[in-house]
């Protein structure tokens, strides 16, 4: 058996409250009775009513008070007014204030009864909406949940694909290398024993370079930061690729702008970025058409100090540039300009690895304009970014 639903009646004359309060308990309710507005929130506040049924005019705080009061205590409280017939304006001041409704002195029953069942009807709907939206919150964090996991699923899938469509690439290198060698051991054909050793060594290093970017990209980037010459790590790229870059027809040159500093700086990590960036200068030149019979393509590194103990490195080349569809591609997983010659996970890489420094990475290109990847990172004094 359910418990009766509570009322809270407030009135200042004792025979209205002894009467009333007869009538609502034959109605089912179970009542409880305060002589005056300061009773009554003393009451609701030990014991909150889901009905509040109270006298407009009384001595002290008035019912509109009261209203005022029990509805910053509880705004779902449902708060009828009684009110004589010269009081209407009153009445309707307090509906404006979000009671539920009011009755006239002296009180007819079907009056009474209409009040009350507009106050259940209001307390259900305020029900019926509050489930309602908590039913449609949870499903709507449900339904986000099968989003995020079909995303998650189409992400792996991409992935998958993408590295499926690498390694199938570089077997199929594998593949043509040792037909190659075969050929040639079969016939003793040194040209072709040459050419299957070269193309195995290309695609053994393709092999290990997206072995090594999926390592990287895989696992949290840990910076550690050591005081460094920023340009050191620059100097060692354009020192180990000096010979490369040579006998691709390609003048690779670097210079070191403004008052030699001392930086919090990975070093080894920053050597990782610049290696990529110039390697890839390098490969844009080759697509450009230069060579050891066309010697003009450029690659110039440039390290700039900036204020604060900041320091950017960009990277131009004048290859055939990057299409601007093209653009914000470049840093997604498994995007190479390259074609097969890419894993497509370079460039991310070297970009997580900028923002662990708490830097950033920027490119501006233009079609057959070549191109500039530009590296800033902001000013570190003992392990903190300013």
């Amino acid at each position: 058996m359910s418990e009766a639903p509570s009322l809270l009646l407030v009135d200042d004359e004792d025979g209205i409250r002894r009467v009333l309060g007869l009538t609502l308990a034959d109605r089912g309710y179970r009542v409880r009775t305060a002589a005056n507005a300061e009773e009554a929130l003393a009451l609701f506040r030990q014991e909150p009513a889901p009905v509040v049924l109270t006298d407009i005019k009384m001595p002290g705080m008035d019912g509109l008070e009261l209203l005022g009061a029990i509805k910053s205590l509880d705004p779902d409280c449902e708060v009828i007014l009684i009110t004589g017939h010269g009081d209407i304006d009153l009445a309707i001041q307090g509906i404006k204030l979000d009671a539920t409704d009011f009755v006239t002195k002296p009180i007819r029953d079907d009056a009474l009864d209409i009040a009350l069942a507009r106050a259940r009807e209001r307390r259900a709907m305020r029900r019926a909406i509050r489930e309602h939206t908590e039913h449609l919150e949870q499903l709507v964090e449900q339904k986000t949940r099968e989003l995020l996991a079909a995303e998650r699923l189409a992400a792996v899938g991409q992935t998958v694909a993408s590295l499926s469509h690498s390694i199938k690439n570089m077997a199929s290198g594998l593949e043509g290398s040792l037909f190659l060698l075969r050929q040639g051991l079969a016939g003793d054909r040194e040209a072709y024993l040459e050419q299957g050793f070269e193309m195995l060594e290309a695609n053994v290093q393709k092999l290990k370079s997206l072995s090594l970017d999926m390592l990287r990209f895989a696992k949290p980037e840990e910076i550690k930061r050591a005081p460094t010459d920023p340009a050191a790590p620059a100097r060692e790229v354009v020192e180990l690729l000096a010979q490369q870059a040579q006998a691709a027809g390609v003048t690779l040159d670097m210079e070191a702008t403004g008052q030699a500093a001392t930086a919090m700086l990975d070093a080894e990590a920053l050597h990782r970025c610049l290696m990529n960036l110039v390697g890839n200068a390098l490969d844009a030149c080759a697509a450009a058409g230069y060579g050891p019979e066309n010697p003009k393509g450029r690659v110039r590194v440039l390290v700039e100090n900036l204020p604060e103990g900041g320091v950017s490195y960009s990277v131009e080349d004048n290859g055939p540039g990057i299409p601007e569809a093209l653009r914000p591609k470049l840093f997604t997983a498994f995007f190479s300009t390259k074609g097969e010659g890419g894993s497509g996970l370079g460039l991310l890489t070297t970009k997580k690895t900028v923002e662990a420094h708490g830097g950033s990475i920027h490119v501006a290109s233009g079609n057959n304009a070549g191109s500039t990847f530009i590296i800033i990172i902001p000013g570190t004094y003992e392990n903190k970014v300013l």
